[in-house]
């Protein structure tokens, strides 16, 4: 796609309050560059948020449709998608399908998506397609998660605009300040130009290798560029978290014992903690 420039449930987890709102929570799942853990952190911090009691939408805005599979909605129960949604042809109650997950419902992705780049080049307010449609969930959900594809497309633009704040998984390799800081001049160009109150929520580092002095040394180089704004909890490479898709499930259902869905509540917990103190600020 050409790129667009714009002018399981878990043992021993103590539930954790958050001031209730008839808003949901949009969060988009964002980064440029792709085999971050963009879908994974997608697929299992909404589980993980299921599992602490709140309720979840995931949209699958990737024409890859890899959240979906993980979720375990097969090809042929996607006739509705979020294509559907954002072409204002279906709501978003009529393109949700369930998952195995309590709370946690999924506006999957089908091979419609690949084409919607060209067609909402010719729709009216085409960078606000996704943001009317959710204005209609108010009250449905806690949070949205849309897990965006790794370009800036209009359908990127769309998660974006869409969204209150941007959490964005960066794997822990040599080149990841670079790509960090080109997403961060996109985050501001579509804070300026269409969504003002958008903001860069949080920073999940992803594919963690402690075998590797490299992984610690880009996971401080983060947090010394970005600070307090990179969450404590780091996503550690996983061979259970990489099998689980294939079997159509979040790590935390596949095997809620390994470490990468250990880390994943641990990021679900420690998110709600932030908006807590947040909103007691």
């Amino acid at each position: 796609m050409s790129e667009y420039t714009p002018s399981a449930p878990m043992q021993n987890q103590q539930p954790i309050t958050v001031p209730s709102r008839k808003q949901p929570r949009i969060i988009a799942i964002a980064n440029q560059k792709g085999g971050v853990g963009k879908t994974t952190t997608a697929i299992n911090l909404g589980t993980g948020l299921a599992a602490i009691g709140r309720r979840v939408l995931v949209v699958d805005l990737d024409p890859q449709g890899n959240a979906s599979t993980g979720l375990g909605v097969d090809r042929t129960n996607r006739r509705i998608s979020s294509y559907d949604v954002l072409m204002g042809e279906a709501s978003v109650a009529e393109a949700m399908a369930p998952t195995a997950i309590p709370g946690l419902g999924i506006i999957p992705s089908n091979i419609d998506l690949t084409g919607a780049e060209l067609e909402l080049v010719e729709l009216p307010r085409r960078a606000y397609r996704l943001r009317e449609a959710l204005a209609a969930v108010e009250g449905d959900f806690d949070y949205v998660l849309i897990d965006s594809p790794p370009s800036l497309n209009l359908l990127t633009v769309n998660a974006l605009v869409a969204a209150k704040s941007v959490v964005v998984p960066l794997q822990c390799e040599f080149f990841a300040l670079e790509g960090l800081s080109m997403l961060m001049k996109t985050i501001e160009r579509i804070r300026v130009s269409y969504n003002e109150s958008l903001e860069i929520q949080g920073i999940v580092l992803t594919m963690y290798d402690k075998r590797n002095n490299l992984s610690d040394q880009v996971a401080q180089d983060v947090r010394d560029y970005l600070g307090d704004k990179v969450y404590q909890t780091i996503i550690p490479r996983n061979v259970r978290v990489s099998e689980a898709p294939s079997h159509g499930k979040p790590a935390l259902l596949y095997d809620h014992k390994c470490a990468g869905s250990r880390a994943y509540m641990q990021l679900a917990s420690e998110m709600l903690r932030r908006e807590q103190l947040s909103a007691a600020a």
